[in-house]
């Protein structure tokens, strides 16, 4: 791998640029990650993982939680029960809390927000979006692998539900939610960029991301997952259709197949809630 090749690839993701890196090339891999704009730790992380038994739990919580996501521990208790786990209400709350997950009815304490961190006010309430660009939004989901777990993070726009940019990550800590924004803001700019109050949105360097490009920055309401909602229609499509159905080896082959997916999903798969139109032709057809 030449210098050269390398700084021509700065515009990949995290996962990408991971694929690219070669050990045995005499370049170090110090070198490799600096000249493809990569954290030296990201290159370097694992799939996130817990006890088998949690994993086991965990993957029930999320069929359970994306088909009904008012789903609160108490209930999940029981339906973990049913599926012969005997677990306390601490445990699934820690749980809850890994996967990065809650229910959509408001509650004491259920926000996941650092409290030193700027919260900025949801301005969506009663607004439509009217054409492409007009409203981004983002969320983090759980995704499950055969011995672990990672994060995705995809960017939908309002209008078109076209997915504009995605990553993955081992850990919430919002470089991977960064580098996404990063790219996207790159191919075009939206007026206003909506997110919940996780702790990853809320940091200094996730808003400056969003706000020194002139772009409105606006925040769900505590507790309120409806707030956005069309992406999670987007975790529900990505789930049923692609991810239950397979138990990934390795961050490798996950990726590839989400990226296989978002294809399908912008280009080839029809809406229902556009009239059986593509993301990728609203999107396109109808930007300013």
């Amino acid at each position: 791998m030449s210098l050269n090749g390398l700084k021509k690839n700065l515009g990949l993701s995290i996962e990408q640029k991971r694929l690219l890196i070669e050990p045995d090339n005499n370049i170090s891999i110090s070198r490799q990650c600096e000249l493809l704009g990569l954290n030296r730790s990201s290159y370097y992380y694992e799939i996130a993982t817990e006890t088998p038994e949690n994993l086991e739990i965990m993957k029930i919580i999320d069929k359970e939680f994306t088909a009904y996501p008012n789903t609160g521990t108490r209930v999940m208790k029981l339906k973990l029960e049913s599926h012969g786990f005997k677990v306390n209400r601490k445990r699934l709350q820690r749980l809850y809390k890994v996967m990065g997950i809650d229910t959509v009815f408001p509650k004491k304490n259920t926000s996941k927000r650092c409290h030193e961190h700027r919260v900025y006010p949801y301005l969506l309430r009663n607004v439509k979006a009217s054409y492409p660009n007009h409203i981004w939004s983002t969320d983090i989901t759980y995704i499950p692998m055969y011995k672990g777990f990672v994060y995705l993070m995809a960017i939908i726009d309002w209008y078109s539900r076209y997915v504009i940019d995605w990553e993955i990550s081992s850990s919430l800590e919002s470089q991977f939610c960064i580098e996404a924004v990063n790219r996207a803001f790159k191919v075009c700019k939206c007026e206003i960029f909506n997110t919940d109050q996780g702790a990853q949105f809320t940091s200094t360097d996730f808003v400056e991301a969003i706000l020194s490009r002139g772009v409105k920055l606006s925040m769900d309401g505590k507790g309120r997952a409806l707030d956005n909602v069309f992406i999670e229609r987007l975790w529900r499509s990505v789930k049923y259709e692609k991810i239950f159905f397979n138990e990934y080896l390795s961050t490798k082959e996950l990726y590839n197949s989400l990226k296989d997916y978002f294809r399908y999903y912008n280009c080839n798969r029809p809406h229902l809630g556009l009239s059986g139109k593509y993301p990728k032709d609203l999107y396109y057809n109808n930007s300013r």
